[in-house]
């Protein structure tokens, strides 16, 4: 007869049977210094981490709730032919739509909304890049001018939020086809002399870059978040040179002045309330609801009213 086995080990194991199962994702680890960080606290701190204060990725839901008053309303897309170009690479485009679309709960890469942000009007286009690397499609660029029109419509600032790697190759030239039309949306704008302010994050690529993403009013952005067009290596090997070690970040690019302010994420929401307050109120703009100086009945802006076709936002 063996005691331990016949009655020690059967008394823990009924010891750790009764025992209540722990949650294994109370904590993780900070892909910047490998602190391990309790995940409420990191969630109670923006992502941010605690130790080092590297800018941890934020699901569009958190973003939006971390910066608008309460009561905010998301906007609803336009539904759009889901597989213009019949592609196919591993599976057909539509298959990954429904796979990304059943992964995050949204329609596309794009969430737009519309609420206050310190009692004035904004409207908000954020990236998912949780959906396809944030990859700029038709419904991207659906997204964006559907934000514009809002932000007009409702006299509004307009904060757009990019994360993307570029260009969705599974839409081809369609996809390309959405940096004039982004132009477009902020042209008009730029004309209504609204602000638009651009929030760079963590990675903002490719034709994302060379279209809306550098032609804010202010353009800001996140704490290391990588900017540019293309790759680090492809550009080393264009110019048979070797790079800076920070090139293409946030802070890189705001000494080379491409970026006017590199915000931690705990300031953004305060720093964005009191910029687009500076915006509104400079000679020419439009004045800020309650501020004590707005002009009586609607605003002259250059809106389309809905039943009036509008050439230059057709759909491609």
């Amino acid at each position: 007869m063996n005691w331990l086995s016949d009655h020690v080990r059967p008394r823990i194991q009924r010891l750790v049977g009764e025992r209540k199962d722990t949650p294994d994702n109370l904590w993780t680890k900070c892909r910047s210094c490998d602190q391990m960080l309790f995940l409420m606290a990191l969630e109670e701190n923006l992502n941010v981490c605690t130790n080092c204060g590297h800018h941890h990725a934020m699901s569009v839901e958190e973003r939006l709730n971390s910066l608008f008053d309460p009561g905010y309303q998301r906007l609803d897309m336009p539904e759009l032919p889901a597989d213009p170009l019949k592609f196919k690479d591993k599976k057909p485009y539509p298959a990954r739509l429904r796979e990304y679309q059943s992964r995050t709960g949204e329609k596309d890469a794009i969430v737009v909304a519309s609420g206050q942000m310190g009692g004035s009007p904004v409207v908000i286009a954020a990236f998912n890049f949780a959906f396809m690397g944030g990859s700029m499609g038709r419904a991207v660029g659906e997204g964006l001018v559907r934000a514009a029109d809002e932000a007009l419509r409702l006299n509004a600032s307009l904060l757009v939020i990019p994360a993307s790697g570029g260009a969705r190759m599974q839409e081809g030239i369609l996809s390309l086809m959405q940096m004039p039309r982004s132009i477009i949306a902020v042209e008009r704008m730029r004309e209504a002399r609204l602000p638009y302010i651009v929030l760079l994050t963590n990675p903002t690529t490719g034709g994302v870059t060379a279209s809306f993403a550098m032609l804010g009013d202010l353009t800001l952005s996140e704490p290391d978040a990588v900017i540019g067009f293309a790759g680090r290596r492809v550009i080393e090997e264009t110019i048979r040179e070797q790079l800076p070690d920070d090139f293409q970040t946030a802070e890189y690019l705001q000494d080379h002045g491409m970026v006017d302010q590199v915000v931690s994420r705990l300031e953004l929401r305060d720093r964005l309330v009191m910029l687009f307050s500076l915006l509104r109120n400079v000679p020419g703009s439009p004045a800020t609801p309650g501020s004590g100086n707005q002009p009586a009945g609607e605003p002259d802006l250059p809106v389309m009213q809905e039943d009036e076709p509008n050439p230059s936002f057709d759909q491609v």
